[in-house]
């Protein structure tokens, strides 16, 4: 075998050696001397059995189990290496381009092909007739990073420019790339000049502290950051490429600049050739949005209302705010005093819905936002999700974004405010009872379980396979310190599950598995801002 010396002559040589040595130990009860010439000969051929040296051994390359390095500077030279945007060829149709050509090894934006859920996209809305939700999926090649900003206008600011432009000519292209999005969407923008801004554009040169490396002319071009994380709104340009405008003969200032405000918006990389967000850099003009790109940031924001392509000039208006949940298709509903006193009242369900919590009791709907009662609520549940029961038993949103609302022994799907499904029957869900108390979305992003809840017992939902798993339902017991006769459940942002009951609730440590010191608390005094003289 390759690596290997005189392996056969070894297994040869020393089987008689030995029994000639053992076979005069028997005889004279002890070892017979050996000459030092055989010694020596042993030793030689014992060092030469050894395997020699292998090039691809594990000297040669990291072990399997260890960490790889992951240098973003050299993403140019990925071009052999099957990765994210391999999938490109594939799904484009386009037969002639092929996942080892040079046309891999093209300038392209730097932002790491982030993995995606499996079936889809980081935000993935499922369908399927008959109300079950696992199985056929509507297909959309856009793909979306779980976060979005908060508000739809936008400053931005420009930190620096190239030293083949003046700063005329980059407030200009930045502005006109803005508006290819604008064009789309409600989002407005406003440039800055001090101060922080929401956008921050810059031009900067290799290593410039936020570990995502330049590296000279040619391959990465830029790269930028997703809302909600902690660089949110940075947009980075390496500052040795050849920039210009409108032209071919170096790299095109607009079509990079409109590519990654796409990111900082909160869209991944496109699987579509052509689509603005589509990773490889290529020339085209002019720079417009493919239905792909309208698609994926329509998802996030909503499409831009018609009056407002009409007229230009400032108005008081109230436009869709996150993910097409629209606040605009009923007047403010004015409070009265018939309506639930949330400082007084054991909610329905509660539910936390785009990064928004909603708290639901008698068809009427509360909803805060970033830990403020939204202006206009309560309101009508009914404003939100035509269609629903005014009263309802528990309400979630699943992975796909889809929003799941029980009472009694059905339950209904919408897909942000358009119903998908229902009423259906929870026994097709492979619940055997009905009237749940709860909904719980529970767990990091990539673990995330779905659990129901009813006085004392507690079933966890497979959504692949669109029922109840078969070793439940099991004792409420297994969540330490939570009372077992529950009416709400919900997991707020940092992963933390909350448990109502009444006018009080737990707060549920994900971490050490039981309920955090120091709770129950009131529901009305941490939300509401309810004063505590009420609670004596």
């Amino acid at each position: 075998m390759e690596g290997w010396v005189t392996w056969l002559p070894v297994n040869l040589s020393l089987q008689p050696l030995k029994a000639k040595c053992w076979d005069s130990a028997k005889q004279t009860g002890m070892m017979r001397p050996v000459e030092p010439l055989t010694v020596l000969f042993c030793c030689f051929l014992c060092v030469n059995a050894l395997p020699l040296p292998d090039p691809n051994s594990h000297k040669h390359r990291p072990a399997a189990d260890w960490p790889q390095k992951t240098h973003h500077h050299g993403l140019k030279k990925r071009g052999r290496l099957h990765h994210a945007q391999d999938s490109l060829s594939e799904d484009s149709g386009d037969k002639r381009v092929h996942p080892h050509t040079q046309f891999w090894n093209r300038p392209r934006c730097g932002v790491p092909d982030y993995p995606l859920q499996k079936g889809g996209s980081a935000l993935h809305y499922s369908t399927h007739k008959g109300g079950l939700l696992a199985g056929r999926h509507r297909r959309k090649r856009f793909d979306l990073f779980p976060g979005r900003w908060d508000k739809t206008d936008l400053t931005y600011k420009i930190i620096r420019v190239p030293r083949q432009m003046d700063w005329e000519n980059v407030r200009t292209v930045i502005k006109e790339a803005l508006g290819v999005w604008s064009e789309e969407t409600p989002l407005k923008f406003t440039e800055v000049t001090s101060g922080r801004a929401d956008i921050m554009f810059d031009f900067n040169r290799y290593s410039h502290g936020d570990y995502l490396d330049f590296d000279g002319p040619g391959g990465i071009l830029a790269h930028a950051f997703f809302p909600r994380t902690y660089r949110e709104g940075e947009v980075h340009f390496d500052m040795d490429e050849s920039w210009t405008i409108g032209n071919s003969l170096g790299t095109d200032l607009l079509q990079v600049a409109t590519h990654e405000i796409g990111h900082v918006l909160g869209l991944q990389h496109s699987k579509v050739l052509g689509a603005v967000m589509a990773p490889f850099y290529t020339f085209s003009y002019p720079v417009r949005l493919s239905d792909d790109d309208k698609r994926g940031i329509q998802a996030l924001y909503g499409s831009r209302r018609i009056d407002d392509r009409v007229q230009t000039e400032e108005r008081d208006t109230t436009i869709k705010e996150r993910n097409e949940i629209d606040t605009t298709l009923f007047p403010p509903f004015n409070p009265d005093p018939s309506l639930p006193d949330a400082c007084q009242t054991n909610f329905d369900a509660v539910s936390m819905i785009r990064g928004e919590l909603f708290f639901f009791k008698s068809g009427y709907v509360w909803r805060i936002r970033d830990g403020k009662l939204q202006a206009g609520y309560p309101a009508l549940a009914s404003r939100h999700w035509r269609g629903i029961p005014d009263k309802i038993d528990a309400a979630f949103e699943d992975k796909s974004g889809n929003i799941w609302f029980f009472q009694g022994q059905n339950y209904w799907v919408f897909d942000a405010e358009r119903q998908i499904t229902g009423p259906d029957s929870v026994r097709r869900l492979g619940l055997a009872v009905s009237d749940i108390q709860a909904a719980l979305m529970w767990g990091d992003n990539k673990a995330q379980k779905i659990y129901f809840f009813k006085k004392g017992s507690y079933w966890r939902f497979n959504q692949r396979e669109n029922r109840v798993e078969s070793m439940h339902p099991r004792s409420m017991s297994d969540w330490r310190g939570i009372p077992s006769d529950i009416d709400a459940a919900f997991q707020d942002r940092f992963g933390f599950a909350h448990f109502l009951r009444g006018k009080q609730y737990w707060k549920f440590d994900p971490v050490e598995v039981r309920v955090l010191e120091g709770y129950p608390r009131y529901i009305g005094m941490d939300f509401f801002g309810c004063s505590a003289s009420l609670y004596r």
